[in-house]
């Protein structure tokens, strides 16, 4: 897998290879942020959820960094955003 950023990173809760992992994947959904795809892709989740033969993927494609900042988080860096993020 090839990406185009540095920071980019992947997870995958059964430690199957990322490659076999994205082989295997029958059901996918892409999010700008990590606390998203729960919300947006509940039915394809949950339609693979201990499911034989059925695998979620998703894919997160931005991790807030470089994303406007108002009100409690207008003086928070990248690396902040990047952080609060990934607690999300």
């Amino acid at each position: 897998m090839l990406f185009h950023s540095k920071i980019a990173k992947t997870f995958v809760p059964d430690g199957t290879s990322i490659v076999d992992a994205l082989a295997r994947t029958t059901h996918m959904a892409f999010s700008a942020h990590q606390d998203d795809i729960e919300m947006m892709a509940a039915h394809p989740i949950l339609e693979c959820f201990h499911q034989e033969g059925l695998w979620f993927t998703g894919i997160v494609v931005t991790d807030g960094r470089g994303s406007p900042r108002t009100g409690i988080y207008k003086e928070f860096s990248d690396e902040e955003m990047s952080a609060l993020r990934m607690q999300e």
